[in-house]
């Protein structure tokens, strides 16, 4: 039989004949009083005022519980494992809510197979333990994220004003149904990463705007109490902040709190983020936190499943991979959302209990996920996100950044939430080693750094001497543009530096660091607007801040070049790269909708190559060779793309003209 809502019977504490008459919320009074902890270093945070939200999202401890996970506490003893948050100074749990997470069989989709009977269960749990439940309304059969914003099944042939009722209808009586079961609701949020104003299949910020007020509209009749909360991501791409707070405004969303997810990865810095989320709250007078963080405290993988998150140079590190790491991770983020913004009431780590399932094997941990729906995605869920799940469903690829290792054991780290309040003093020692990121041109004199940051467990860094591979310095620079990854070895640990060489290089700006001068669009598609997009941003560059990004909702709207003119001083041969990378939707780009190449153009001799965008991270170089030049002769480069699939989206950086011979 095919799952749907899940009613449990009548609690005393709820007995309900309206939306909310002769509700009395319990008592959730709490002891915080200071754990102890003689490993874990933390700075106090300063100014935390009172209520404000610690909070770890646990959408997955049942499906985790059913598949045999055991969460055992600081004495080794078996535990509720939302018991041992609590004991940790947790005092919000968030869950999500899926609307029906199923196949057409009652096979659940995976991630937790999030439907309401399980919200009910961990908010009555969590209530138990003094702590309140932040909820996250998806509005989706599975994953809603800033890539997709699917529609459930039942609602995806509405038209607006029956998808607006229906969303009322959902929230509302799910907040009913919490209340009921004991839960105490203290926040909603009305969609998840709904970036830009998508959320249940809708685009248009209209229409997203009339889908959120509906859900207010239930929140404030269910809980009046409870805050209401948008929440979006990416923070690093602050001009969209700033443009969505404005349409919220504009479009009179009812709202109380402006949600950011940050995870330190891909989210640029902490100093970024508090001044985006200042100017919100400022500007529009709302209250803001950061909805969903987390950390890596390894690298290792504990399910034989991939983890997001590994020792590599591709995404930032600014702690080391570490139970240490972790807990400053989350200290420092606190410490921006009480002391450097306005109204910053709160902050929420992400599935904090999402542990490994088992290590026994693959083939045992894939019959739990498919049927417990304790990996990210199950096979089921292909039908309804077959680009995603239907390509890459399996295990959990975050269980590297619980607060439980692999068998179920609190980590030290988790001691942070509480400890941030008074303050923890611990034995200093050496926790990591920064890696070292260096760029230098093929005609410049240079040497591997001789020293190198380590970082203690107290967050603080000092300089030590480095010993490197074997590495030709010369070798390298002759052999021109590149990217190499050294070896070595500082104060007995592993230590990498990623080295760019560059030649000279005669383009101008390029990899847009500084505006377009003297790059100029030319957009020969649809006309640029709120679906369709080309131009510089912080996205996601290759190299420093910037890159040239295109994205769009619709089909047949991305059509541009990007070129300069460039002064060669020189006559002889050059060669020309560009780089791109990108994709569509949550999967590959489709290659045979794309026409991209990057161009030459020498007086009327024209020199082209294509190339191909596919996915995230996948960054391709376009080269060119045998540009003959003299001269007198005018000389342009650039890049065409053309991509016709709708929902595609791009970067561009890093173009360099070099003179061969």
């Amino acid at each position: 039989m095919k799952k749907s809502f899940f009613i449990i019977p009548m609690l005393a504490l709820g007995m309900l004949t309206g939306c909310n008459r002769g509700y009395v919320e319990p008592d959730m009074t709490r002891d915080d009083s200071k754990v102890a902890s003689e490993s874990l270093f933390v700075k106090k945070v300063e100014n935390i005022p009172e209520g404000f939200i610690m909070g770890v999202d646990a959408s997955s401890i049942i499906a985790e519980e059913q598949s045999g996970v055991k969460y055992y506490n600081f004495e080794g003893e078996e535990e509720d494992g939302l018991k041992i948050l609590s004991d940790n100074g947790v005092n919000y749990i968030r869950v999500r809510i899926w609307n029906d997470p199923y196949d057409a069989n009652g096979k659940g989709y995976g991630g937790g197979n999030n439907d309401l009977a399980k919200a009910i269960e961990i908010g009555r749990r969590a209530a138990k333990y003094k702590m309140k439940l932040l909820v996250d309304f998806h509005y989706s059969d599975f994953w809603a994220d800033p890539a997709k914003q699917y529609a459930p099944k039942a609602w995806v042939d509405m038209e607006l004003e029956d998808k607006k009722q229906a969303l009322y209808d959902f929230t509302k009586d799910c907040l009913k149904q919490l209340q009921k079961g004991g839960a105490v609701v203290g926040m909603v949020q009305i969609g998840n990463e709904t970036n830009g104003g998508h959320m249940a299949g809708e685009t248009r910020f209209s229409y997203f705007a009339a889908l959120f007020n509906e859900g207010s509209k239930a929140v404030r009749e269910v809980w009046p109490k409870a805050y209401v909360a948008c929440h979006f991501a990416n923070p690093e791409k602050t001009a969209n902040y700033y443009d969505w707070a404005a349409k919220m405004k504009q479009y009179d969303v009812d709202y109380d709190v402006f949600g950011s997810s940050y995870y330190p990865y891909w989210h640029g810095t902490l100093e970024n983020l508090g001044t985006v989320l200042d100017t919100i709250a400022k500007q529009y007078d709302k209250k803001v936190m950061v909805m969903e963080t987390s950390y890596a405290y390894t690298t290792e993988n504990t399910d034989f499943w991939n983890n997001t998150i590994g020792d590599n140079g591709d995404v930032a590190k600014p702690y080391p991979y570490s139970i240490a790491g972790q807990a400053n991770s989350v200290r420092e983020i606190t410490d921006t959302v009480v002391n450097h913004m306005t109204n910053g009431i709160g902050i929420c780590y992400w599935e904090g209990t999402w542990i490994s399932v088992g290590n026994e094997s693959l083939e045992a941990n894939q019959l739990k996920w498919e049927k417990y729906g304790s990996g990210w995605a199950s096979s089921y869920a292909k039908d309804y996100d077959p680009k995603d799940a239907g390509a890459w469903y399996g295990g959990c690829a975050v269980e590297n950044q619980a607060f439980f290792d692999e068998h179920g054991k609190a980590l030290e780290s988790l001691k942070v939430f509480n400890l941030m309040r008074y303050g923890n003093d611990a034995p200093k020692y050496i926790d990591g080693i920064e890696d070292v990121q260096v760029s230098y041109y093929n005609y410049e004199d240079f040497a591997l750094p001789e020293t190198v940051n380590v970082i203690y467990n107290d967050n603080s860094r000092s300089a030590i001497a480095v010993t490197w591979d074997d590495f030709d310095i010369d070798a390298a620079k002759a052999a021109g543009n590149a990217k190499y990854v050294i070896n070595g070895v500082a104060g007995g640990q592993a230590v990498k530096c990623y080295l760019t060489i560059m030649e000279e290089n005669f383009v101008k700006n390029y990899s847009f660091e500084n505006g377009m001068d003297p790059w100029v669009l030319t957009n020969n598609g649809a006309a640029l607007s709120d679906v369709h997009k080309a131009q510089i941003t912080k996205e996601n560059p290759q190299t420093g801040t910037s890159a040239f990004h295109f994205w769009s909702q619709e089909a047949d709207c991305v059509n541009f070049e990007v070129e300069q003119t460039v002064t060669v001083p020189a006559t002889g041969t050059y060669k020309f790269q560009i780089s791109v990378m990108g994709g569509a939707d949550t999967g590959a780009a489709d290659a045979s909708k794309q026409d991209i190449y990057a161009y030459v153009k020498v007086n009327d001799t024209v020199y082209q190559q294509s190339g191909k965008i596919t996915s995230y991270g996948a960054w391709a170089d376009i080269k060119i060779t045998g540009i003959n030049y003299t001269i007198g002769d005018t000389i342009k480069v650039g890049i065409h793309v053309n991509c016709s699939e709708e929902k595609v989206w791009g970067d561009i950086d890093d173009a360099m003209l070099n003179l061969v011979l």
